[in-house]
């Protein structure tokens, strides 16, 4: 008996990955999922091509991937050191990734300060609102 990732149509591995039939087309065009060939005939299945278990482990892996801040191309090269077991180089990238979010983590801290400074002097003031009138400027 078949697994139920086996034989899949585009949209079911879609369904599958949590993403849209256009977002696996893209994927498909960056190179970072592979698209099967279509089979002859006209039969049952025939025309339509189908994905399977390692298809859709890809697709999550690239959606994962994504979650954790990777771009695309970034992400492509995680996927050729995955087949190569390459740890240094997916280490560095991973290492690389997390001083960008450190960075990013510290923007967004200090706008969160920012703001919060900008709140209160709009709550106990009058006159202009201080958080339109730094907005304007």
């Amino acid at each position: 008996m078949p697994s139920p990732v086996s034989g899949m149509t585009i949209a079911r591995l879609a369904a599958a990955g949590g993403v849209g039939v256009e977002t696996v087309r893209y994927y498909q065009r960056r190179g970072l999922l592979e698209t099967p060939p279509r089979p002859e005939g006209s039969g049952l299945g025939g025309g339509v091509r189908r994905y399977g278990a390692e298809d859709a482990r890809r697709l999550r892996f690239v959606r994962q991937a994504q979650a954790a801040g990777f771009t695309l191309d970034q992400i492509g090269e995680l996927l050729a050191l995955d087949a190569g077991e390459d740890r240094s180089r997916a280490r560095a990238l991973a290492e690389a990734r997390l001083v960008e979010l450190d960075a990013r983590i510290a923007e967004l801290e200090a706008a969160r300060a920012a703001l919060r400074r900008l709140a209160g002097a709009c709550a106990g003031g009058k006159g202009p609102c201080p958080i339109l009138e730094a907005f304007e400027g």
